[in-house]
């Protein structure tokens, strides 16, 4: 057991010496100009087909871009935009879009 834990451990601390954690939202925020033409400024859609990014987890939101960008989540649109994105770009869009706090209201019945 104290092995399993021990490795558990070393793998955590490899990805964080390998990058894994190296995203940078304010990178992210910069880079993001492209994608507010139709998910908004802060990831707020302002079109009623582009889902909402604000305050989506971070590891959704990079897995969706790398789909995109490979052809296995098919769109024609987001496939051309996230061809151009290297792993750290879409890293850090998902850092900039997950660190977007949001905030839910009820509206009466």
């Amino acid at each position: 057991m104290a092995a399993a834990v021990a490795l558990l451990g070393g793998l955590a601390a490899a990805n964080v010496a390998d990058g894994a954690s190296a995203a940078d939202a304010s990178a992210g925020r910069r880079k993001a100009d492209a994608c507010a033409a139709c998910h908004g400024d802060a990831g707020i859609s302002v079109l009623p087909n582009a889902p909402n990014l604000a305050g989506q987890p971070a590891i959704y939101l990079a897995a969706q871009l790398r789909q995109f960008r490979s052809g296995k989540r098919p769109s024609e649109v987001m496939a051309v935009v996230a061809k151009a994105l290297s792993d750290a770009d879409i890293d850090d869009l998902a850092a900039w879009y997950a660190s977007v706090e949001i905030e839910l209201k009820s509206t009466p019945k």
